[in-house]
């Protein structure tokens, strides 16, 4: 079966766009696992997962890439939930636009 590429974005890219920004929380901002969990509206058990890799798998290695999220990292501590949604898809173009994109992507 043929997939868009937006659902396959949905089950392979989301894992990984929110366990780098998980982990940036947590590594660069200094927030704790609950605190992590609570801004991005996931489970602390779900945060744990990204952490221990068993979700998300592999890192984003695109400097570029890494960089914004942070920054979107950042506008979520910052400015609450509302931005969670549109971070991520942000960060989700940034990854189509890219040469990460075929790590993501088979069809």
């Amino acid at each position: 079966m043929n997939r868009t590429i937006c659902e396959y974005m949905m089950w392979n890219g989301l894992p990984k766009i929110r366990k780098e920004i998980a982990e940036s929380m947590i590594n660069d901002y200094g927030l704790s696992q609950k605190e992590t969990a609570e801004k991005l509206e996931l489970t602390p058990a779900a945060v744990c997962q990204y952490l221990s890799r068993k979700r998300g798998g592999s890192n984003i290695s695109d400097k570029k890439i890494l960089s914004e999220i942070k920054i979107s990292a950042k506008k979520i501590i910052e400015n609450g939930n509302n931005h969670i949604i549109s971070e991520t898809c942000r960060i989700c173009k940034l990854i189509r636009e890219s040469s990460e994109f075929s790590l993501f992507y088979r069809h």
